[in-house]
């Protein structure tokens, strides 16, 4: 089983327009569902403005790295434990009533970051939303999956990811918008409540799944929804197919059991499921450690290190990766069915790999190329003002060749740039507001997380390029390939681990970043993201088959014995005709 059985009919994305213009029941389900990916982009997006605002009336947050990173990962940390709940939740009360249960966990969250008067409490309100984002990244390309037909699913579960990456552009434009309003960072994180309250409305008006619904014995129910969604010719094979599906499963569960522990040894020792997992987990594993959600979480904070010290030129400079994002999810749903899965993630890794290497050399030059401290105007910037570290040069002897202004701001020290020329020698003085405020009354310009650089356009040309290639294929395939590599009745279970490796993954590194940034530097942990990519890239080649156009009981079949790229599987036969 490999490859060649995956070879179906190229499918046209004029027919999934034709489809859905035939049957606007499809696309008003999956665009109801998709809010719930809206919400997951919304609420991990805007935490990259709201944060530079956080930082600016909390002082503690300004001063530990750690706080900030804790803000901005709390959200992934609760986003495991709705994941891994989600996935039982799932199979046990449903997929429409998991989706109501994320926006009421979303509503509340806002409302708590809203009314937040110390960190703890936006971490508190962080770690709800969490919890509704992890069950809404999973369930919402499940319920998609499961209501759409086969032909045209790949490009259906794309717009939920194409609303994930509209979420999180949406979550920009807000931060933008809100950048001169009193309680900034309030509204930016509030304004989330209000996509929470109109999806729990329109999925009070939508169907359970069919394929849940004829699981838990409601067929008149599933059948009702399925002649909605599929010619009449085709819904007795649809029918025949969930039938056939749920005997083998009520025969597996005669056998394993029906408790959360007896199903996960059933799913482990399944070898449908081992495989499915082996390729579902790989990717969703390779789609965080690519680094993208530094990006998206961290942009403003990446073009800031690349010399763009504004808050509001950060953000909307932050604006153009975020909008390329949403473009290439919409790249994505026009080729994921043509093109198939594998191919499309593969060929986005080897972009991915080539353009965080060229970023890593950008930032590199970017250092080496930082403006020289200027002793005079250090020494006589304000009274004891100098930063402390490079105060004793400032009496008689002359800085070192290597003291320039990523040398100043590794001490925690600020940066005040040249009057005349941005890029010449400027002043190495203590990081405070005061400091700040002198600064920018002499018309100068104050740095304190990135330094004047020639070299920051091409920051910003990178990442954007980064985004491109990233988008289409591993932005929103591994989403696709993990609602529909699983045997109906492990899919939930099956979904929700795949879910929560993606969120431990996303944890990891949203929680190291600036870590990493500080120890290595921008350039070295860019660096290492490449190699992580390149890492994912050999195992998904080894372990993801292609599912394009298969039903769900195709792709059952084509994992029973497991997966074996092609060039493998040559190898094997040669060897075998070598053998005496």
């Amino acid at each position: 089983m490999g490859e060649e059985a995956t070879k179906t009919e190229e499918i046209n994305f004029t027919e999934v327009w034709t489809t859905t213009w035939e049957t606007p029941y499809i696309m008003r389900l999956a665009l109801s569902a998709g809010i719930g990916g809206l919400l997951f982009g919304y609420n991990t997006g805007v935490i990259a403005g709201a944060l530079l605002y956080i930082k600016e009336e909390f002082g503690d947050v300004d001063n530990k790295t750690w706080l900030q990173e804790i803000i901005v990962s709390m959200t992934v940390a609760g986003a495991i434990v709705g994941a891994a709940i989600g996935g039982w939740y799932n199979d046990k009360f449903g997929r429409r009533m998991s989706v109501l249960i994320a926006d009421v966990l979303f509503l509340v969250g806002a409302l708590v970051m809203v009314v937040a008067h110390a960190p703890w409490v936006i971490i508190l309100g962080r770690l709800l939303v969490g919890f509704g984002v992890g069950m809404a990244s999973m369930t919402s390309p499940l319920y998609i999956s499961e209501m759409s037909p086969a032909r045209i699913r790949g490009a259906l579960v794309s717009t939920n990811g194409l609303l994930i990456t509209g979420g999180q552009f949406l979550s920009y434009l807000i931060n933008l918008a809100f950048v001169h309003t009193p309680g900034t960072w309030r509204w930016m994180l509030g304004v989330s409540a209000i996509p929470a309250i109109i999806q729990f409305c329109l999925m009070l008006t939508l169907p359970e799944s069919p394929r849940w619904l004829y699981r838990n014995d409601r067929k008149a129910e599933s059948r009702d929804i399925l002649e909605r969604i599929y010619p009449a010719e085709m819904v007795e094979a649809e029918i025949a197919a969930l039938k056939e599906s749920v005997l083998a499963e009520t025969a597996d569960e005669d056998i394993i059991g029906h408790t959360f522990s007896d199903k996960l040894k059933g799913a482990l020792s399944n070898p449908v499921v081992r495989h499915g997992l082996a390729a579902g987990i790989t990717v969703q594993v390779a789609q965080q450690f690519v680094g993208i959600n530094t990006v998206m979480y961290y942009s403003p904070t990446i073009l800031q290190f690349a010399g763009y010290a504004s808050n509001k030129t950060a953000m909307a400079l932050a604006l153009i990766t975020s909008g390329l994002n949403a473009v290439g999810s919409v790249v994505s749903m026009m080729f994921v069915d043509r093109y198939g899965r594998r191919k499309l993630m593969i060929v986005s890794m080897f972009g991915i790999i080539s353009c965080l290497v060229i970023l890593a050399a950008v930032f590199n030059e970017a250092s080496n190329h930082a403006p020289k401290i200027d002793k005079r105007d250090s020494r006589n910037f304000a009274r004891n003002a100098t930063c402390p570290a490079f105060a004793p040069f400032t009496a008689s002897r002359a800085p070192p060749s290597n003291w320039n202004c990523m040398k100043c701001l590794r001490y925690d020290c600020g940066f005040c740039s040249n009057g005349a020329q941005e890029y010449a020698p400027g002043a190495c003085v203590v990081q405070s507001a005061d400091m700040k405020a002198l600064c920018h009354s002499k018309g100068r310009t104050f740095f304190k997380d990135g330094c004047p650089s020639k070299f920051g356009y091409l920051a910003i040309v990178f990442l954007g390029l980064y985004i491109i290639v990233y988008a289409p294929g591993m932005g929103t395939v591994p989403w696709i390939v993990n609602s529909e590599i699983y045997p109906l009745r492990y899919r939930g279970l099956a979904g929700g681990i795949a879910a929560v490796s993606n969120w431990m993954s996303n944890l990891v590194v949203s929680e190291t970043f600036l870590t990493l940034t500080k120890a290595v530097g921008s350039s070295g942990t860019f660096l290492l993201f490449a190699g992580s990519s390149a890492i994912g890239l050999f195992f998904i080649w080894l372990l993801v088959p292609e599912t394009k156009g298969l039903q769900f009981e195709e792709v059952e079949k084509l994992l029973e014995g497991g997966f074996r790229p092609s060039l493998l599987r040559r190898t094997t036969r040669e060897n075998q005709v070598e053998t005496p």
